[in-house]
């Protein structure tokens, strides 16, 4: 039995079915009108596992103590509900809406919380506590008033400014979580997956983010005092450089200098050229994964095939570079220079060219055999382009799920053909462009 379960008075709890459930939200639903015959939800303290609450307003409810193991809450709207020292285990939260909820001392290990609406949340320390008729207090939930996030899904969530100090959050799936201002504070971040998270702003005072993988974070006036960073993978993070002045990231997983690729980065960019040219049999080819190439000059080098995986490539001179089916999985494009780039066939899987200039750049399919079965399309998916210059640019046959196009120049670009599911137009030229046959399913600031 566990700590939390040793901790639990089971008698206490109510237990409801889910016909008494839907009674009580009917009247709650009444009340937020307030239409005759109105109450509040109050389920403090129930046992409501399992039971299927998808898609209700449940706004300014009370759940605190409540036990909602694998509840499904998909789509609920909980905003400024008090949910204190609720057990929320492996429930699902997804695309719930909770802004300002009290989720103090929650427990939400194993919940999958993907594109919740998390703003303005409280996840600080909490505790419920109940009399046991001698003067006595006694906890009622968790022996350990921390918020357990341990384990959960919450790709995608927005908790910007939320509070979460001491929050235990360990090995948890943080991908593309909005954490803009957050208060983490001591939290344990150890082992999450913090890939393409915006932490601008946030506190990170002592909090612990060891093994934690952060490619492609934003780190932007992020307080790091004192934080824990062994072994955190920072690849591809976008950090400021006063931070990196200002904190001790010594211990942490950073871009590796051109001083120990072993050989002159001309030579590399030379044997990679004859590599390409004789199909392997001479030459070599040029692996820079994990590279910082900042401003470097590879301007009409032949540079296709090649490894750029997680490679540092801020404002670089790529103009007329040939990236055919190069590998810049995550790399930092920010401020490149990419005009008239042949990037037929590229993976740009989670890259990041905010600013970039791409005109003229090419970065349709390329097809391998002669035959339309054989096109090997570009990876664009979740990659951030936000106001790049791509005027005439070739996307046709792309795979760009995810990505944010939000401020780009797009006018006269080819985009027929391509897998644009919920990428972000938002701002963006898109005058004259084709657009004929993409799948713009969930893609905003783009008339269908």
């Amino acid at each position: 039995m566990s700590n939390f379960e040793e901790n639990v008075n089971d008698a206490v709890y109510r237990r409801i079915s889910q016909k008494d459930l839907d009674e009580a939200l009917l009247k709650h639903q009444k009340f937020l009108k307030g239409r005759t015959g109105g109450q509040r939800a109050s389920f403090a303290v129930h046992d409501l596992s399992f039971l299927d609450f998808s898609g209700r307003d449940l706004s300014n409810s009370d759940f605190s103590g409540a036990r909602l193991r694998s509840a499904v809450l998909r789509g609920c709207k909980l905003e400024a509900a008090n949910m204190f020292a609720a057990d929320l285990r492996k429930a699902d939260l997804t695309g719930a809406h909770l802004r300002r909820a009290d989720l103090r001392g929650v427990c939400l290990r194993g919940a999958n919380l993907t594109d919740a609406e998390m703003v303005d949340i409280d996840l600080r320390d909490g505790i419920l506590l109940k009399s046991d008729g001698r003067g006595n207090l006694t906890a009622l939930t968790f022996e350990l008033n921390v918020a357990d996030i341990g384990n959960a899904i919450m790709k995608g969530a927005d908790m910007s400014s939320a509070r979460m100090s001491n929050a235990f959050i360990m090995q948890t799936d943080l991908t593309d979580c909005i954490l803009r201002n957050v208060k983490l504070m001591r939290a344990d971040l150890s082992h999450s997956n913090l890939t393409g998270s915006n932490l601008e702003g946030a506190d990170l005072t002592d909090a612990n983010l060891t093994g934690a993988i952060m490619h492609g974070a934003i780190l932007r006036g992020t307080i790091l005092a004192n934080a824990n960073l062994s072994g955190a993978d920072l690849v591809g993070a976008m950090i400021d450089p006063e931070l990196m002045e200002r904190y001790d990231l010594s211990k942490a997983v950073l871009p590796k200098s051109l001083d120990t690729l072993g050989s002159p980065l001309q030579d590399v960019i030379r044997k990679h050229a004859e590599w390409f040219a004789t199909g392997g049999k001479q030459g070599a080819r040029a692996m820079l994964a994990r590279y910082d190439l900042t401003k470097q000059d590879l301007s009409g080098a032949n540079l296709s095939a090649a490894s750029f995986e997680f490679a540092v490539l801020l404002s670089a001179k790529l103009a007329k570079t040939d990236f055919l089916m190069a590998d810049l999985g995550f790399a930092d494009l920010r401020k490149a220079d990419l005009s008239n780039a042949d990037m037929r066939g590229v993976n740009l899987k989670r890259a990041n060219l905010t600013g970039a200039t791409l005109t003229g750049a090419r970065l349709g399919a390329v097809n391998l055999m002669g035959s339309i079965a054989q096109l090997w399309p570009s990876n664009l998916e979740h990659a951030k382009l936000i106001e790049v210059e791509a005027a005439g640019i070739s996307l046709r046959r792309a795979k760009a799920a995810g990505a944010d196009f939000s401020g780009a120049t797009l006018r006269e670009a080819d985009l027929s053909d391509a897998d644009l599911k919920d990428a972000n137009f938002e701002d963006a030229d898109l005058r004259g462009a084709n657009l004929e046959r993409a799948d713009l399913r969930g893609a905003r600031g783009v008339k269908k």
